[in-house]
């Protein structure tokens, strides 16, 4: 139990240091040396749990879409505008979603790219099903073809803002995103109803628990 114990604590600090490492160096600049070495762990640690830098890049994208999850309320089209709020808050300062967007976008060209897109389409696509279930989308809407278009429009959105102010205004261009997205899809009634800047707890998306003391990667 110790050892199965101390090898997940290991697995969470090698994630969370490649994240990091990630996020700030890109996914072609950051090295097994440096994420070794930002984690305090030998290779053979890392090894154990990650054979491969490809490996670690697809936990990373993996892990941020197992942790994306908002609690079920009575308005599943909310539910997704509240979660899409959540994960760009976390943008701003998650190493997590921060790596998975490089790794995303550096690899996408690639033979066999690493990105996380189909995960986030099944995530919306599940969300905007259970709306039109319930009537608060309209009939003539396809969950599938919604989702697939939102996800192409936040990242958009997302790297627009990365550039533009560093993501400071990221919750700012995601509700102008729904204001233009819902008129099309919501119906009339719940329309009225929806708020595009999100509701609730918007910081609490989760993440890789930091288990050691981070390093400046920047200034290394």
């Amino acid at each position: 139990m110790v050892k199965q114990e101390r090898a997940v604590r290991t697995r969470a600090l090698v994630l969370r240091a490649g994240a990091e490492v990630i996020a700030t160096r890109g996914y072609e600049g950051a090295t097994i040396a440096e994420i070794l070495d930002h984690a305090g762990v030998t290779k053979g640690a890392m090894y154990f749990h990650f054979p491969s830098k490809q490996a670690l890049a697809e936990a990373v994208i993996e892990e941020q879409t197992n942790i994306s999850t908002v609690p079920v309320t009575s308005s599943r089209l909310q539910d997704a505008v509240d979660l899409s709020q959540r994960v760009a808050r976390a943008l701003q300062s998650d190493p997590l979603l921060q790596a998975g967007t490089r790794i995303a976008v550096e690899t996408g060209f690639a033979e066999e790219p690493i990105v996380p897109y189909q995960q986030w389409t099944s995530v919306f696509r599940s969300m905007f099903s259970s709306a039109k279930e319930s009537g608060e989308v309209l009939p003539s809407v396809d969950p599938v073809e919604t989702a697939e278009m939102f996800v192409a429009s936040y990242l958009g959105v997302q790297l627009f803002s990365q550039a533009a102010t560093n993501r400071e205004d990221v919750c700012d261009r995601v509700a102008t995103l729904w204001r233009h997205l819902l008129p099309g899809i919501a119906t009339p009634g719940v329309l009225a109803r929806i708020e595009p800047d999100g509701v609730g707890d918007l910081d609490d998306f989760g993440g890789i628990p930091q288990q050691h003391e981070a390093t400046d990667i920047a200034s290394s």
